[in-house]
Protein backbone atom coordinates (compact mmCIF):
# COMPACT_ATOMS: atom_id res chain seq x y z
CA UNK A 1 0.00 0.00 0.00
CA UNK A 2 1.25 3.49 0.66
CA UNK A 3 3.66 2.12 3.30
CA UNK A 4 6.23 -0.70 3.18
CA UNK A 5 5.34 -1.84 6.63
CA UNK A 6 2.26 -3.92 7.40
CA UNK A 7 2.53 -5.70 4.07
CA UNK A 8 -0.06 -8.42 3.36
CA UNK A 9 -0.21 -11.36 0.97
CA UNK A 10 -3.26 -13.48 0.16
CA UNK A 11 -1.74 -16.98 0.08
CA UNK A 12 -5.10 -18.42 -0.99
CA UNK A 13 -4.40 -17.02 -4.45
CA UNK A 14 -1.59 -19.54 -4.78
CA UNK A 15 -2.14 -23.31 -5.34
CA UNK A 16 -1.42 -23.81 -1.60
CA UNK A 17 -4.02 -22.19 0.72
CA UNK A 18 -2.84 -21.78 4.30
CA UNK A 19 -5.03 -23.71 6.72
CA UNK A 20 -4.69 -25.01 10.24
CA UNK A 21 -1.21 -24.67 11.73
CA UNK A 22 0.09 -23.36 8.41
CA UNK A 23 -1.83 -20.12 8.89
CA UNK A 24 0.19 -19.09 11.98
CA UNK A 25 3.78 -19.92 11.08
CA UNK A 26 6.29 -17.47 9.60
CA UNK A 27 6.82 -17.45 5.88
CA UNK A 28 10.50 -18.40 6.18
CA UNK A 29 9.63 -21.75 7.86
CA UNK A 30 8.46 -23.00 4.49
CA UNK A 31 10.26 -20.65 2.12
CA UNK A 32 13.77 -21.38 3.34
CA UNK A 33 15.15 -21.23 -0.19
CA UNK A 34 13.13 -18.31 -1.47
CA UNK A 35 9.62 -17.75 -2.67
CA UNK A 36 9.80 -19.30 -6.12
CA UNK A 37 9.31 -22.98 -6.91
CA UNK A 38 8.49 -23.84 -3.32
CA UNK A 39 7.12 -27.42 -3.35
CA UNK A 40 3.56 -27.97 -2.20
CA UNK A 41 3.91 -31.58 -1.00
CA UNK A 42 4.03 -32.13 2.76
CA UNK A 43 7.11 -34.35 2.76
CA UNK A 44 9.35 -31.61 1.36
CA UNK A 45 8.92 -29.62 4.57
CA UNK A 46 8.26 -32.48 6.95
CA UNK A 47 10.96 -34.99 6.00
CA UNK A 48 12.52 -34.89 9.44
CA UNK A 49 9.13 -35.27 11.08
CA UNK A 50 8.40 -38.33 8.92
CA UNK A 51 11.79 -39.91 9.68
CA UNK A 52 11.39 -39.35 13.42
CA UNK A 53 7.83 -40.62 13.64
CA UNK A 54 7.56 -43.80 15.78
CA UNK A 55 3.92 -43.73 16.88
CA UNK A 56 1.64 -45.26 15.96
CA UNK A 57 4.36 -46.87 13.84
CA UNK A 58 7.87 -46.20 12.62
CA UNK A 59 7.12 -44.54 9.31
CA UNK A 60 10.33 -45.43 7.42
CA UNK A 61 10.36 -49.03 8.83
CA UNK A 62 6.78 -49.60 7.77
CA UNK A 63 7.41 -48.01 4.40
CA UNK A 64 4.53 -45.59 4.79
CA UNK A 65 3.98 -43.30 1.79
CA UNK A 66 5.25 -39.70 1.80
CA UNK A 67 1.76 -38.40 1.21
CA UNK A 68 1.23 -37.12 4.74
CA UNK A 69 -2.31 -35.98 3.91
CA UNK A 70 -3.38 -39.64 3.71
CA UNK A 71 -3.38 -39.75 7.49
CA UNK A 72 -2.74 -36.21 8.79
CA UNK A 73 -4.43 -32.81 8.52
CA UNK A 74 -2.96 -29.30 8.76
CA UNK A 75 -4.32 -28.61 12.23
CA UNK A 76 -1.97 -30.97 14.10
CA UNK A 77 -0.06 -34.16 13.49
CA UNK A 78 -2.42 -35.86 15.89
CA UNK A 79 -5.04 -37.25 15.79
CA UNK A 80 -4.13 -39.14 12.63
CA UNK A 81 -6.66 -41.08 10.61
CA UNK A 82 -6.41 -43.73 7.92
CA UNK A 83 -9.29 -45.84 6.59
CA UNK A 84 -7.57 -49.18 6.08
CA UNK A 85 -10.81 -50.57 4.62
CA UNK A 86 -10.06 -48.59 1.45
CA UNK A 87 -7.11 -50.92 0.84
CA UNK A 88 -9.30 -54.00 0.50
CA UNK A 89 -8.20 -55.35 3.87
CA UNK A 90 -10.39 -54.19 6.74
CA UNK A 91 -8.67 -54.27 10.11
CA UNK A 92 -10.65 -56.27 12.66
CA UNK A 93 -9.95 -58.00 15.96
CA UNK A 94 -6.29 -58.15 16.94
CA UNK A 95 -5.27 -56.50 13.65
CA UNK A 96 -6.59 -53.17 14.92
CA UNK A 97 -4.03 -52.86 17.72
CA UNK A 98 -0.83 -54.16 16.14
CA UNK A 99 1.90 -51.93 14.76
CA UNK A 100 1.65 -51.23 11.03
CA UNK A 101 5.23 -52.40 10.46
CA UNK A 102 4.33 -55.87 11.77
CA UNK A 103 2.61 -56.49 8.45
CA UNK A 104 4.08 -53.85 6.16
CA UNK A 105 7.77 -54.41 6.96
CA UNK A 106 9.03 -51.46 5.00
CA UNK A 107 6.52 -51.37 2.20
CA UNK A 108 2.89 -50.59 1.59
CA UNK A 109 2.83 -51.96 -1.95
CA UNK A 110 2.66 -55.54 -3.16
CA UNK A 111 1.30 -56.91 0.08
CA UNK A 112 -1.01 -59.94 -0.03
CA UNK A 113 -4.19 -60.12 2.00
CA UNK A 114 -4.02 -63.85 2.76
CA UNK A 115 -3.39 -64.81 6.37
CA UNK A 116 -0.59 -67.26 5.65
CA UNK A 117 1.71 -64.61 4.17
CA UNK A 118 2.00 -63.03 7.64
CA UNK A 119 1.31 -66.10 9.78
CA UNK A 120 3.40 -68.81 8.13
CA UNK A 121 5.48 -69.18 11.30
CA UNK A 122 2.32 -69.55 13.40
CA UNK A 123 1.12 -72.21 10.97
CA UNK A 124 4.45 -74.08 11.01
CA UNK A 125 4.65 -73.94 14.82
CA UNK A 126 1.10 -75.15 15.51
CA UNK A 127 1.15 -78.56 17.23
CA UNK A 128 -2.41 -79.03 18.50
CA UNK A 129 -3.14 -80.19 15.90
CA UNK A 130 0.06 -80.23 13.88
CA UNK A 131 -0.93 -78.16 10.85
CA UNK A 132 2.07 -79.10 8.68
CA UNK A 133 2.04 -82.84 9.40
CA UNK A 134 -1.69 -83.10 8.83
CA UNK A 135 -1.68 -81.05 5.65
CA UNK A 136 -3.97 -78.25 6.82
CA UNK A 137 -4.90 -75.70 4.14
CA UNK A 138 -3.14 -72.33 4.31
CA UNK A 139 -6.43 -70.45 4.50
CA UNK A 140 -6.37 -69.65 8.22
CA UNK A 141 -9.82 -68.05 8.05
CA UNK A 142 -11.41 -71.47 7.61
CA UNK A 143 -10.85 -72.15 11.31
CA UNK A 144 -9.59 -68.95 12.95
CA UNK A 145 -10.92 -65.43 13.44
CA UNK A 146 -8.93 -62.21 13.73
CA UNK A 147 -9.79 -61.95 17.43
CA UNK A 148 -7.44 -64.72 18.58
CA UNK A 149 -5.97 -67.98 17.39
CA UNK A 150 -7.58 -69.94 20.22
CA UNK A 151 -11.14 -71.14 20.01
CA UNK A 152 -10.66 -72.16 16.40
CA UNK A 153 -13.72 -73.43 14.63
CA UNK A 154 -14.37 -75.13 11.33
CA UNK A 155 -17.75 -75.57 9.64
CA UNK A 156 -17.30 -79.04 8.22
CA UNK A 157 -20.65 -78.74 6.46
CA UNK A 158 -18.97 -76.48 3.89
CA UNK A 159 -16.90 -79.46 2.72
CA UNK A 160 -19.91 -81.46 1.52
CA UNK A 161 -19.48 -84.01 4.33
CA UNK A 162 -21.67 -83.13 7.30
CA UNK A 163 -20.47 -84.41 10.67
CA UNK A 164 -23.33 -86.20 12.44
CA UNK A 165 -23.66 -88.91 15.07
CA UNK A 166 -20.35 -90.45 16.11
CA UNK A 167 -18.50 -88.38 13.51
CA UNK A 168 -19.21 -85.20 15.46
CA UNK A 169 -17.08 -86.20 18.46
CA UNK A 170 -14.00 -87.83 16.95
CA UNK A 171 -10.62 -86.19 16.43
CA UNK A 172 -9.91 -84.71 13.02
CA UNK A 173 -6.84 -86.89 12.51
CA UNK A 174 -8.90 -90.09 12.81
CA UNK A 175 -10.33 -89.40 9.35
CA UNK A 176 -7.63 -87.11 8.00
CA UNK A 177 -4.75 -89.48 8.70
CA UNK A 178 -3.16 -88.59 5.36
CA UNK A 179 -3.84 -84.86 5.52
CA UNK A 180 -6.77 -82.60 4.86
CA UNK A 181 -6.65 -82.48 1.09
CA UNK A 182 -8.59 -84.92 -1.10
CA UNK A 183 -9.98 -86.91 1.84
CA UNK A 184 -12.50 -89.39 0.45
CA UNK A 185 -16.10 -88.99 1.72
CA UNK A 186 -16.79 -92.71 1.14
CA UNK A 187 -17.50 -94.66 4.34
CA UNK A 188 -15.38 -97.60 3.22
CA UNK A 189 -12.25 -95.45 2.90
CA UNK A 190 -12.21 -95.07 6.70
CA UNK A 191 -14.12 -98.19 7.69
CA UNK A 192 -12.55 -100.88 5.55
CA UNK A 193 -11.30 -102.70 8.65
CA UNK A 194 -14.79 -102.62 10.18
CA UNK A 195 -16.24 -104.07 6.99
CA UNK A 196 -13.69 -106.86 6.75
CA UNK A 197 -13.99 -107.82 10.43
CA UNK A 198 -17.81 -107.77 10.53
CA UNK A 199 -18.89 -111.34 11.25
CA UNK A 200 -22.61 -111.17 11.98
CA UNK A 201 -23.30 -111.19 9.16
CA UNK A 202 -19.99 -111.61 7.38
CA UNK A 203 -20.00 -108.63 5.04
CA UNK A 204 -17.21 -109.94 2.85
CA UNK A 205 -18.67 -113.46 2.56
CA UNK A 206 -22.04 -112.07 1.46
CA UNK A 207 -20.33 -109.50 -0.79
CA UNK A 208 -22.38 -106.74 0.77
CA UNK A 209 -22.09 -103.24 -0.63
CA UNK A 210 -19.12 -101.25 0.63
CA UNK A 211 -21.40 -98.23 0.82
CA UNK A 212 -22.00 -98.47 4.57
CA UNK A 213 -24.82 -95.91 4.38
CA UNK A 214 -27.08 -98.42 2.62
CA UNK A 215 -27.57 -100.17 5.97
CA UNK A 216 -25.99 -97.98 8.66
CA UNK A 217 -26.35 -94.46 10.00
CA UNK A 218 -23.61 -92.46 11.72
CA UNK A 219 -24.98 -93.44 15.14
CA UNK A 220 -22.30 -94.81 17.48
CA UNK A 221 -21.77 -98.55 17.46
CA UNK A 222 -23.16 -99.03 13.94
CA UNK A 223 -26.69 -99.40 15.38
CA UNK A 224 -29.45 -99.46 14.39
CA UNK A 225 -28.65 -101.16 11.12
CA UNK A 226 -31.19 -101.78 8.38
CA UNK A 227 -30.96 -104.21 5.49
CA UNK A 228 -32.84 -102.86 2.47
CA UNK A 229 -31.37 -105.49 0.14
CA UNK A 230 -32.96 -108.40 2.01
CA UNK A 231 -34.86 -109.30 -1.16
CA UNK A 232 -31.55 -110.22 -2.75
CA UNK A 233 -31.47 -113.13 -0.33
CA UNK A 234 -35.07 -113.69 0.76
CA UNK A 235 -38.12 -111.66 -0.24
CA UNK A 236 -40.09 -110.54 2.81
CA UNK A 237 -43.81 -110.15 2.21
CA UNK A 238 -47.07 -110.71 4.02
CA UNK A 239 -46.86 -111.67 7.69
CA UNK A 240 -43.07 -111.66 7.53
CA UNK A 241 -43.03 -107.86 7.26
CA UNK A 242 -44.23 -107.52 10.87
CA UNK A 243 -41.52 -109.75 12.34
CA UNK A 244 -38.35 -108.58 14.01
CA UNK A 245 -35.02 -109.74 12.66
CA UNK A 246 -34.47 -112.01 15.68
CA UNK A 247 -37.70 -113.91 14.98
CA UNK A 248 -35.90 -115.60 12.11
CA UNK A 249 -32.21 -114.96 12.76
CA UNK A 250 -32.04 -115.50 16.52
CA UNK A 251 -29.06 -113.17 16.64
CA UNK A 252 -27.09 -115.09 14.03
CA UNK A 253 -27.19 -113.56 10.57
CA UNK A 254 -24.88 -116.10 8.92
CA UNK A 255 -26.93 -119.28 9.27
CA UNK A 256 -30.51 -118.10 8.74
CA UNK A 257 -32.28 -120.55 6.40
CA UNK A 258 -33.64 -119.26 3.12
CA UNK A 259 -36.47 -121.80 3.00
CA UNK A 260 -39.85 -121.83 4.77
CA UNK A 261 -39.16 -125.21 6.35
CA UNK A 262 -36.00 -123.88 7.93
CA UNK A 263 -38.08 -121.61 10.17
CA UNK A 264 -41.36 -123.54 10.18
CA UNK A 265 -40.23 -127.07 10.85
CA UNK A 266 -42.17 -127.16 14.12
CA UNK A 267 -45.32 -125.98 12.32
CA UNK A 268 -44.83 -128.72 9.74
CA UNK A 269 -44.26 -131.46 12.32
CA UNK A 270 -47.13 -130.32 14.55
CA UNK A 271 -49.80 -130.15 11.87
CA UNK A 272 -52.37 -132.95 12.19
CA UNK A 273 -54.98 -131.99 9.63
CA UNK A 274 -53.48 -133.37 7.60
CA UNK A 275 -50.42 -134.76 9.38
CA UNK A 276 -47.70 -133.37 7.16
CA UNK A 277 -44.83 -135.39 8.56
CA UNK A 278 -46.53 -138.80 8.68
CA UNK A 279 -48.01 -138.27 5.23
CA UNK A 280 -44.67 -137.30 3.81
CA UNK A 281 -45.82 -133.91 2.56
CA UNK A 282 -43.21 -131.88 0.72
CA UNK A 283 -41.30 -129.43 2.90
CA UNK A 284 -41.73 -126.67 0.34
CA UNK A 285 -44.47 -124.82 2.24
CA UNK A 286 -45.17 -122.52 -0.71
CA UNK A 287 -46.85 -125.37 -2.58
CA UNK A 288 -49.86 -124.96 -0.29
CA UNK A 289 -49.29 -121.87 1.84
CA UNK A 290 -48.53 -118.21 1.24
CA UNK A 291 -46.65 -115.66 3.38
CA UNK A 292 -49.77 -113.83 4.50
CA UNK A 293 -51.41 -116.55 6.64
CA UNK A 294 -51.14 -120.32 6.95
CA UNK A 295 -54.86 -120.73 6.40
CA UNK A 296 -56.60 -121.14 4.17
CA UNK A 297 -53.93 -123.24 2.55
CA UNK A 298 -54.16 -124.29 -1.07
CA UNK A 299 -53.27 -127.56 -2.71
CA UNK A 300 -53.90 -128.24 -6.36
CA UNK A 301 -55.75 -131.44 -5.64
CA UNK A 302 -58.00 -131.02 -8.67
CA UNK A 303 -55.24 -130.95 -11.27
CA UNK A 304 -52.92 -133.48 -9.74
CA UNK A 305 -55.38 -135.99 -8.33
CA UNK A 306 -59.15 -135.69 -7.97
CA UNK A 307 -61.48 -132.66 -8.30
CA UNK A 308 -62.61 -131.86 -4.77
CA UNK A 309 -62.71 -128.06 -5.16
CA UNK A 310 -64.83 -128.16 -8.30
CA UNK A 311 -67.57 -130.29 -9.83
CA UNK A 312 -69.96 -132.32 -7.75
CA UNK A 313 -67.47 -132.76 -4.88
CA UNK A 314 -66.99 -129.05 -4.22
CA UNK A 315 -68.15 -128.22 -0.70
CA UNK A 316 -69.09 -131.83 0.08
CA UNK A 317 -66.21 -132.47 2.49
CA UNK A 318 -64.71 -130.79 5.56
CA UNK A 319 -61.49 -132.55 6.53
CA UNK A 320 -58.90 -134.38 4.50
CA UNK A 321 -59.64 -137.40 6.68
CA UNK A 322 -63.16 -137.56 5.23
CA UNK A 323 -61.62 -139.40 2.31
CA UNK A 324 -58.06 -140.16 3.46
CA UNK A 325 -58.59 -142.62 6.26
CA UNK A 326 -54.89 -143.20 6.86
CA UNK A 327 -53.21 -140.00 8.01
CA UNK A 328 -49.78 -141.49 7.43
CA UNK A 329 -50.47 -142.53 3.87
CA UNK A 330 -52.57 -140.31 1.65
CA UNK A 331 -52.43 -142.86 -1.10
CA UNK A 332 -55.04 -144.71 0.95
CA UNK A 333 -58.50 -143.26 0.46
CA UNK A 334 -62.12 -144.40 0.32
CA UNK A 335 -65.08 -143.35 -1.79
CA UNK A 336 -67.81 -145.40 -0.17
CA UNK A 337 -67.48 -143.67 3.21
CA UNK A 338 -69.26 -140.64 1.79
CA UNK A 339 -71.38 -142.22 -0.89
CA UNK A 340 -72.60 -145.00 1.39
CA UNK A 341 -73.42 -147.34 -1.50
CA UNK A 342 -74.13 -150.84 -0.46
CA UNK A 343 -72.67 -153.53 -2.61
CA UNK A 344 -76.22 -154.89 -3.22
CA UNK A 345 -77.21 -151.56 -4.79
CA UNK A 346 -73.93 -150.95 -6.60
CA UNK A 347 -73.35 -154.32 -8.26
CA UNK A 348 -76.48 -154.20 -10.50
CA UNK A 349 -75.34 -150.85 -11.96
CA UNK A 350 -72.02 -152.36 -13.02
CA UNK A 351 -73.25 -155.48 -14.76
CA UNK A 352 -70.95 -156.15 -17.65
CA UNK A 353 -68.29 -153.67 -16.50
CA UNK A 354 -64.93 -155.29 -16.98
CA UNK A 355 -62.80 -155.68 -13.88
CA UNK A 356 -65.47 -154.19 -11.67
CA UNK A 357 -64.73 -154.73 -7.98
CA UNK A 358 -66.66 -153.35 -5.06
CA UNK A 359 -63.97 -151.80 -2.86
CA UNK A 360 -63.15 -148.51 -1.15
CA UNK A 361 -61.03 -147.24 -4.06
CA UNK A 362 -62.48 -149.06 -7.02
CA UNK A 363 -64.76 -146.11 -7.91
CA UNK A 364 -61.67 -144.00 -8.70
CA UNK A 365 -60.49 -146.54 -11.24
CA UNK A 366 -63.43 -145.77 -13.52
CA UNK A 367 -64.40 -142.35 -12.30
CA UNK A 368 -61.05 -140.51 -11.99
CA UNK A 369 -62.76 -137.12 -12.44
CA UNK A 370 -65.80 -137.95 -10.27
CA UNK A 371 -68.23 -138.17 -13.18
CA UNK A 372 -70.72 -140.96 -13.85
CA UNK A 373 -69.52 -141.60 -17.38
Amino acid sequence: TTSWSGATFDHNKTPFPLTGAHASITCQQCHTSGYTNTPTDCYSCHTSTYNAATAPTNHPAAGLPHTCQDCHNTTAWTTTTFNHATTGFTLTGAHITIDCSSCHKGTVTGLTTDCYSCHSTDFAGATDPNHVAQGFPHDCSQCHSTTSWSGATFNHNTTGFQLTGAHASIQCAQCHASGYNNTSPACYSCHQANYQSASNPSHSALALSTDCSTCHTTNPGWTNATFPIHSNYYVITGAHTSLTCDNCHNGNYNTAPATCYGCHQNDYNGTTNPAHKTAGFPTDCTQCHNQTVWQPSTFNHDAAYFPIYSGTHAGRWTLCSDCHSNASNFAVFTCITCHEHSQANTDPHHTGVRNYVYSATSCYSCHPRGKSD
